[in-house]
């Protein structure tokens, strides 16, 4: 498969993220996000808001 991806001109690439799972790293983030001044986060969030799939309604 690496060889096939290789000649398609793709490379491997291995991320290291951050788990989730771990409580110790939900705090974290938690705390991270507590620390964000919504006014000058307006822009992000608005552009989150217009491309996420969670708050648009069924196309159906």
């Amino acid at each position: 498969m690496r060889q096939r991806r290789r000649r398609q001109g793709l490379r491997e690439l291995r991320l290291a993220v951050p788990d989730a799972r771990l409580e110790s790293v939900r705090a974290r983030v938690a705390a991270a996000v507590a620390r964000l001044d919504p006014g000058k986060e307006s822009e992000a969030l608005e552009w989150i808001e217009a491309v996420s799939e969670f708050d648009r309604p069924d196309p159906a």
